[in-house]
């Protein structure tokens, strides 16, 4: 994800890193050509002039228009929805661990558990980036534990599930501390809600036919536009052509990486840094050495 400090409007007229720009440049230069071409033959394909004008333009561009900003907002609910559960998770695993050490100050492994409340949104980072997740969970599991997850097809459930039979295990418990265990089963409630609902964006993509229309769209309206501009706009075809085939294509290509809030893109989210942050948080409360702060790995970029 770029996090970047504010900027003035110079600045981010040149701003690259983020911008989508550089994954769409084979299509500007592809509107280039084509815009080129249909100066030089003055609106021609086979010798035959293509009749068009721009008041099918204006009338088409004020829907594509709407329909892009339906999918745009759709990719953002996604995105914010998921930046939410992620909140959710980090005061979930907060509450649960200030829990444990206040109730149960002597009756269990905080160590042990600690590590396991840690261990979730690491679990839970990599199983929707589908990478490996031993990298980051091997300094927090034991043997056992190792042994026992890496079988797992879904690893935050199964930790978590861990961590309630850890409170179930709880010996010479009277009323009382029942009803603790209760408010603490309700955090690991909380945490498998957040959890379910980060696997429910990640296997519910937005309809592929949206997509679809959406893109045949965008680009028949781009290919046609120099046709309809060539006889009014002459040699400042191509220049116009490509700026308004760069607002459409890039909007197009912003909300399909939005869409995926989870992916490594430059604006997707940066769950690197955020698992860290969790992980720096429920170790201050357990009194543990806090490791150190994710630094970004390119100017003002996290993961």
């Amino acid at each position: 994800m770029i996090v970047r400090p504010n900027q003035n409007w110079f600045t981010l007229l040149f701003v690259w890193n983020g911008s989508v720009l550089q994954s769409i440049i084979p299509q500007l230069v592809f509107m280039l050509i084509i815009s080129s071409l249909a100066v030089l033959t003055q609106g021609k394909i086979f010798g035959e002039k293509i009749p068009l004008n721009t008041t099918p333009f204006t009338l088409l561009g004020i829907a594509l228009a709407i329909f892009l900003a339906f999918r745009n907002n759709e990719s953002y609910a996604r995105f914010n929805e998921a930046r939410h559960l992620w909140g959710n998770i980090l005061i979930a695993s907060r509450n649960l661990a200030s829990q444990t050490l206040s109730y149960f100050p002597t009756q269990m492994d905080h160590v042990r558990f600690c590590n396991l409340i840690v261990a979730v949104p690491y679990a839970l980072k990599h199983q929707l980036r589908r990478t490996d997740s031993m990298h980051d969970l091997d300094r927090l599991l034991d043997g056992g534990e190792k042994t026992t997850f890496r079988m797992k097809a879904y690893l935050p459930a199964a930790i978590l599930s861990a961590m309630r039979e850890r409170l179930a295990q709880l010996e010479d418990l009277n009323g009382s501390a029942m009803t603790r265990l209760i408010i603490l089963d309700n955090q690991i409630s909380d945490l498998e809600r957040s959890v379910g609902g980060c696997e429910r964006i990640a296997s519910t993509p937005i309809p592929f036919a949206y997509s679809v229309l959406l893109h045949r769209t965008v680009y028949a309206y781009c290919v046609l536009l120099p046709f309809g501009l060539v006889d009014s706009t002459e040699f400042f075809t191509p220049l116009l052509c490509v700026f308004i085939s760069y607002t459409l294509i890039a909007l197009e290509a912003i909300a399909s990486e939005v869409a995926d809030p989870f992916s490594e893109a430059p604006n997707a989210l940066a769950l690197d840094s955020i698992s860290r942050n969790i992980e720096r948080s429920v170790f201050e409360i357990y009194g543990r050495a806090l490791p150190d702060e994710l630094r970004p790995r390119r100017p003002y970029q996290f993961t």
